[in-house]
């Protein structure tokens, strides 16, 4: 009969405190791992009280991994019930364990990187710097929206992953629901850059060409916005983003960039 230890309390707590140490400690050689074992630790105690054992837990969970701590969370909850079937004797060995989690923390981080990083994160705060520019203060409050929401999804997830076992996660990954989920994620991600985009990104010409004292100038701004409004923020989104795509995503190099080309730019006349 099994000695049933572990409540799924103790599993959201556990993916919690994942949650808040994942980052930490983090190695070129382990990433995760650190923070991983320290989370999932308080659990081992209750299922391991031999020393020998729960050293052997430890070690076993001190190898490299790294996933997108939110949606990986299922991980977290099939990980701590594999252990508790071991803890209770099956058969389960020390190369399974590490199997399960090396196999899934690459395609959770897909799922996750394409849900959170990519279209929660973008959307919030481009909401909340909209909140902010208009003066009001509610913008900062926004911004805690993104963790509550990891905090309810990520518990969730973790407790689904330790009810359901293994299966759960074959099941998660071989649904339709997650890759239309992830498509209209996208989708609605897009959307909102680009709304954002023609609403902040400011570029305009002050470009004047005289044809003599008896003709209007030639206003090569009007002329623009006449054929295509909003062509050169447009053409500098596009650029950016070749430059993301195409050559390397150092940020800094790249903000350093826009100001040169804009103090040149200006000094010039051309801006």
């Amino acid at each position: 009969m099994e000695n049933k230890l572990i409540t799924e309390k103790d599993v959201k707590n556990s993916w919690l405190y994942y949650y808040i140490v994942a980052e930490m400690g983090i190695s070129y050689e382990r990433l995760q791992a650190l923070g991983f074992t320290t989370a999932i630790l308080p659990i081992l105690q209750k299922l391991y009280p031999d020393p020998e054992d729960l050293k052997q837990a430890i070690k076993r969970h001190l190898v490299f991994y790294n996933t997108e701590a939110v949606y990986g969370a299922p991980i977290n909850g099939i990980v701590i019930a594999m252990e508790e079937q071991k803890a209770n004797g099956a058969d389960i060995d020390d190369d399974t364990i590490t199997g399960i989690k090396t196999g899934l923390m690459g395609p959770m981080a897909g799922i996750g990187d394409s849900i959170d990083w990519a279209t929660l994160k973008p959307i919030i705060f481009g909401l909340a710097v909209t909140l902010s520019t208009n003066g009001s203060v509610l913008g900062a409050f926004f911004l805690l929206l993104l963790p509550l929401i990891q905090i309810i999804v990520g518990r969730k997830l973790a407790a689904y992953g330790y009810r359901a076992g293994q299966a759960s996660i074959r099941e998660i990954l071989h649904s339709g629901h997650i890759r239309t989920l992830i498509t209209g994620a996208s989708t609605l991600g897009l959307f909102m850059m680009g709304a954002l985009s023609s609403t902040y990104v400011k570029l305009s010409t002050p470009l004047e060409l005289s044809f003599g004292s008896q003709n209007k100038p030639f206003v090569l701004q009007q002329v623009i916005d006449n054929i295509v409004p909003g062509i050169l923020p447009l053409l500098a989104v596009f650029g950016i983003y070749w430059w993301l795509l195409k050559r390397n995503q150092n940020f800094t190099i790249i903000m350093v960039l826009i100001i040169a080309i804009s103090i040149i730019g200006a000094f010039l006349g051309i801006f």
